[in-house]
């Protein structure tokens, strides 16, 4: 290198030996100024001590000019006083790293270590967003098992399977999710760079919709369909409340009359039933959106010539109602004036009808009467001078008459508080809800609730196609159906895991895998442990972690003599829960088995069960 120059950074730029810049340099120092992101940035002294520059200390440096463009340098001197290791100002030195002796003649290594540490990058947080959950094991086999079932039923019915995009365009997904004012308010959108709004689908209807008009010259009429999968709400998350939850839907499509509507309660029936709600441990209530209208016709907030007219204040009177069995007359009535705050302190607006029109609205819920007959009545004393409404109250006798000639009287009643929310049910709607009562939060008892609901959608194909598409169908909500079927004892979850074959020698590995694969044949779940055979406490730590109910040993001894140990861990497991040990006796914690009996003795003992 010339004589009068200093290294800078990693450029080698040549820089005159007590230049300016913006002040003057002393001591024969070269400042590392101007470099890319990606390179060194550090003054390189006249002995081959490095110190690093923090990169807010970096100028810019144009050669030739005396700019040092930093306000920790503007209008001072600058100088390197070697006594101090430090960059000195007019106002106070500014602290360098202490020379690391011998460095000129270390390995740029070495030289490294006197630089200091760049800070650890940023971990990102292992946490699901609010409102999500993950699902394990059981869970998933639980569900899938359920939904397997219920499938089952629908096949029987003649209804096809069907599997849609989890993501539609806002458009296709319409106005159509309760308690919202616009399109794409409660769901989850984005825009594409092309300008499409899309979106998560929030239910499996609306997109059936979208695949009827687009397929529609190709698919049979009726079309009887059923979906489940994953659906994605944007609402306030809450206990048991999540933003993503799995449905299971039936619909047909084409079918104009109410047969079609009795047919789908009729088949929610038999689904719960085949899931393993008793029969009557659940109800299945149904009203009609037509009787509906017919009350707001007369409160006066239907206009039969303006359908469009009051429609704000109508949307609100339905959601109002649908309220009904969560927050009792009361919360609906300040729902149907002006409004209503809950216990966190939000408001909802309110319909802000006059006292007379609550009154026509709160006497058609309670027009339930002891028997469909009177309910009947008491709804055709009530709207049965609206067209509409006496139409709806037809259709609701005949849904009944259909029911009872399949024996079903006794779980389907009529009930005129029953108001599914979602705006898009132009007919006959139905809520099926479970009658026995668990604890909630508080430890007091409850009714458990709805777990299903649905109605005739006679328009929301009409958006797509411009024609009425007559449309029915019925949504049973899978998680909270679960949560009911937990709730009782009735889970068809595996309580027990895989058998778990142990590993003495990790050169016999083969074997065990062998074996595993000999209790699989019999219809065995079995699995190998895989971690170090050596730690035998280990594998016993899990094994029980895994819930197995067998562990099977087999060391040189057994292998030698031809047999195997089984270890019975739900015996260790109930004892330690307080099972007595009477209970216990003739069940012995291990004993040997011949190797080539393992997979029938095995399956005898779990045919036995736990303390048999």
């Amino acid at each position: 290198m010339p004589a009068g120059t200093r290294s800078v950074g990693a450029l080698r730029r040549p820089l005159p030996v007590g230049g300016r810049v913006h002040g003057r340099v002393a001591g024969g120092f070269g400042l590392a100024l101007g470099l890319p992101l990606h390179q060194h940035r550090h003054a390189s002294f006249q002995h081959g001590n490095l110190a690093r520059l923090p990169r807010h200390h970096v100028g810019k440096l144009v050669h030739g000019a005396d700019q040092m463009r930093h306000p920790l340098f503007e209008g001072h001197e600058v100088c390197h006083a070697r006594q101090h290791g430090a960059f000195c100002t007019g106002r106070k030195p500014l602290p360098l790293p202490r020379p690391v002796p011998g460095a000129k003649a270390a390995p740029h290594q070495a030289r490294r270590a006197a630089l200091p540490r760049d800070p650890k990058p940023r971990r990102p947080r292992a946490e699901t967003p609010k409102g999500f959950r993950d699902y394990f094991g059981a869970e998933v086999t639980e569900r899938a098992s359920m939904l397997d079932r219920i499938a089952a039923v629908y096949r029987r019915h003649g209804f096809e399977a069907l599997e849609t995009s989890a993501v539609e365009t806002v458009e296709a997904l319409g106005k159509f999710l309760p308690d919202v004012d616009r399109p794409n308010e409660g769901v989850f959108a984005w825009q594409e760079e092309e300008g499409d709004w899309l979106a998560l689908r929030y239910d499996l209807t609306a997109p059936l919709a979208r695949v009827y008009a687009q397929h529609r010259p190709v698919l049979p009429t009726p079309y009887r369909r059923y979906a489940m999968g994953p659906v994605w709400r944007n609402e306030k998350p809450g206990p048991g409340r999540f933003r993503q939850f799995y449905q299971c839907d039936a619909d047909t499509v084409g079918a104009p009359g109410v047969a079609a509507d009795a047919e789908i309660i009729a088949m929610l029936c038999e689904a719960l039933q085949e899931v393993g709600i008793p029969r009557g441990d659940f109800l299945v209530k149904v009203n009609n959106r037509k009787v509906l209208n017919g009350v707001l016709e007369v409160a006066g907030l239907l206009d039969p010539a303006d359908p469009d007219r009051h429609a704000a204040g109508r949307g609100i009177a339905l959601r109002a109602i649908d309220k009904l069995d969560r927050l009792g007359e009361g919360g609906v009535r300040a729902l149907l004036g002006e409004g209503r705050r809950d216990e966190s302190g939000d408001f909802t607006r309110g319909a802000n009808l006059a006292a007379d029109q609550a009154d026509v609205i709160l006497a058609f819920v309670r027009a339930r009467g002891a028997d469909g007959a009177a309910t009947l009545r008491n709804l055709e004393a009530l709207c049965g001078r609206s067209r509409m409404g006496a139409e709806g109250i037809a259709e609701l006798a005949q849904i009944a008459e259909l029911l009872d000639a399949l024996g079903l009287a006794d779980r389907v009643i009529l009930d005129p508080a029953t108001v599914r929310g979602l705006g898009y049910y132009t007919g006959p709607v139905y809520e099926a809800e479970l009658t026995f009562e668990i604890l909630g939060e508080d430890g007091q008892p409850r009714r458990f609730g709805s777990v299903a609901g649905g109605g005739r959608y006679d328009d929301l194909v009409k958006r797509f196609t411009g024609e009425t598409v007559p449309a029915t169908g019925v949504s049973i909500g899978v998680d909270r159906l679960l949560a009911a079927l937990r709730a009782t004892g009735r889970s068809t979850a595996e309580a027990e895991g895989p058998i778990v074959v142990t590993v003495m020698d990790r050169d016999r590995m083969a074997d065990a895998f062998a074996m595993a694969a000999e209790l699989r044949a019999a219809g065995l779940r079995a699995e190998v442990y895989l971690g170090n055979p050596r730690n035998f406490g280990a594998q016993m730590k899990y094994a029980d972690r895994r819930r197995a109910p067998f562990a099977v040993i087999e060391g040189s001894d057994e292998r030698a003599r031809g047999v195997v140990q089984v270890k019975d861990l739900a015996l260790g497991a109930a004892l330690a829960a307080g099972a007595s040990l009477e209970q216990w006796k003739d069940r012995p914690a291990q004993q040997e088995v011949p190797r080539a009996e393992l997979a029938a003795r095995l399956a005898a003992m779990l045919r036995k069960g736990p303390g048999s």
